[in-house]
């Protein structure tokens, strides 16, 4: 079936080269036509748009013939002596340029276009032709240009040079529309050889349109014809193979399909047992500390407080049946006083211990005082701890596993910067963001270089050779026990939120924990 298909494929590209080649001719000269006739219009049109210029030029001066002819007469009005030297300037101004056109009309210049166009023999016969009236036009201006006041007027030179312009105006307007009759003939005639050449170029791009049509898509269609017949045949053939195809494809799938399932299912049950150890296992944890903390604080914390008033009260009766020394102290008062400080110490510590275990300001007042009050008691001469957020009072508390979550971390954070980074600040920034909640804690302690798996995204591995390892490389940045990572890492992952550890020796560490939560009503327990 492979063969058969591959042999129509060779029949379907053996196209005989000689219809490209005549494909490419015949589209070669048809792009050759229609630049050619574009090419021939755009030059026409442009010599005929020069052409139009030459004639609104040669038409302007029977205009200003005529506005000459108005002058001459306005100057000999006896109601106009009062503009008469305005009249002489117009005049003199109109001739100037009346002038200036028909001279350059002659040589075929326009100068403002920039556009030089020689005159055919019989436009400048017709300038030839109308020389003697320009001339007369020129000497009658002249006449009256050289007039000084308006009593001149009366003159006899004044007077000739008057008639003169009258007498030539008609003769001049008559034999300048001539002019432009003959510029417009010439223009018209040549628009029409413009159109026949343009028609010429239509029927001959015609032909060669039809030719293409004949001596190329007509043999090449047949053959398509033929190659696809053939197609057809080799289709109807694999047809049944297809059908065998694509049931077996379809068990295939349908057998793939409930495999993936069947793990997925699988993969899920062990995440969600994986997840539900691990919350027992950190609500028992919670829990066990709660336990620890009540005890510490109601039991060992109230045996320690009563041991201490005994204590006092016996030294209360000491101080009275005992006598001083020869110094004038009370030995047994010494001992008493240090006993007492002892166990003074001993009831803050615990109470210590008590308020990290189980924070009752946490379980009370919710983790943004915590996490204040946390700040507040790493801080020493040494360590600066900083804590910032965007939580207002008046926003809803948050949920009791997200506030446990992040007070938790950011203990843990702090504990190993301070034991293990020697840092000066540490930053803690609590903010609420589009739909969700981060934390970071930022140090400047000495930093460590994580692991491969210990990037960004991800903890240090545990394993006595990478620790080995690590030690013996990191000689400036001690790492912090991957234990605590993992914790902090666990936690945000029960909340589906994501850990992220950034580590640079000599540079400090930051850990940011991001967690999807929006703020709402949370119910707490008042233990």
């Amino acid at each position: 079936m492979s063969e058969l298909l591959n042999d129509n494929a060779k029949q379907g590209s053996a196209i005989p080269v000689r219809f490209t080649r005549l494909y490419i001719t015949l589209f070669g000269i048809l792009a050759l036509l229609l630049t050619a006739g574009q090419m021939l219009t755009q030059w026409r049109l442009s010599a005929v748009q020069d052409e139009l210029w030459m004639i609104r030029y040669v038409a302007l001066q029977r205009h200003q013939c005529q506005q000459i002819a108005k002058q001459a007469l306005q100057l000999t009005d006896p109601s106009q002596q009062a503009n008469f030297d305005l009249n002489i300037r117009e005049l003199k101004q109109v001739f100037s340029t009346f002038e200036r056109y028909h001279l350059q009309g002659r040589q075929g210049i326009v100068p403002d276009r920039q556009i030089t166009l020689p005159n055919s023999e019989t436009v400048q016969r017709m300038y030839d032709a109308i020389r003697p009236e320009f001339q007369a036009y020129q000497q009658g201006v002249h006449q009256l240009g050289s007039l000084r006041q308006p009593a001149s007027i009366m003159q006899a030179d004044v007077q000739a040079g008057l008639k003169l312009i009258l007498a030539n105006e008609k003769p001049f307007l008559e034999k300048i529309d001539t002019i432009v009759r003959e510029y417009t003939g010439e223009v018209r005639a040549k628009l029409t050889l413009l159109q026949t050449v343009e028609l010429y170029l239509y029927v001959f791009t015609l032909l060669v349109l039809i030719g293409i049509g004949l001596f190329i898509f007509r043999p090449a269609a047949r053959r398509l014809r033929q190659v696809f017949s053939q197609v057809i045949e080799a289709e109807s053939q694999t047809k049944a193979l297809n059908v065998k195809l694509l049931r077996a494809n379809k068990t295939l799938k349908e057998t793939r399909q409930k495999l993936f399932e069947a793990q997925k299912q699988q993969y899920l049950r062990e995440i969600d047992q994986q997840k539900t150890r691990t919350s027992y296992l950190i609500a028992g944890q919670e829990e066990e500390r709660k336990r620890l903390s009540r005890e510490l604080h109601d039991g060992l914390g109230q045996m320690l407080t009563a041991i201490k008033l005994q204590l006092e009260g016996l030294e209360g009766v000491l101080a009275k049946s005992t006598e001083p020394d020869a110094d004038g102290t009370v030995v047994y008062s010494k001992n008493l006083k240090t006993l007492k400080r002892l166990i003074t110490q001993t009831i803050q510590e615990t109470r210590t211990i008590s308020n990290n275990l189980m924070p009752t300001v946490l379980s009370d007042f919710g983790v943004v005082p915590a996490l204040k009050l946390l700040a507040e008691n790493d801080r020493t001469e040494a360590v600066d701890v900083t804590f910032t957020t965007n939580l207002t009072p008046d926003m809803p508390r948050l949920n009791r596993d997200v506030e446990i979550m992040l007070y938790r971390v950011t203990q843990e954070a702090v504990s190993n910067a301070i034991r293990h980074g020697s840092p000066s600040h540490i930053r803690i920034d609590l903010l609420e963001r589009a739909n969700s909640l981060q934390l970071a804690i930022s140090d400047d302690g000495h930093g460590f270089r994580p692991t491969r798996r210990g990037a960004a995204n991800d903890l240090p591995e545990r394993n006595e050779t990478n620790e080995k390892n690590v030690v013996a490389t990191q000689t400036t940045a001690k790492r912090p026990p991957s234990q605590g990572l993992h914790n902090m890492r666990e936690r945000a992952k029960l909340l589906n939120g994501t850990f992220k550890l950034y580590s640079t020796p000599g540079k400090g560490t930051k850990i940011v924990v991001t967690i999807p939560y929006q703020t709402q009503l949370a119910h707490h327990d008042a233990n």
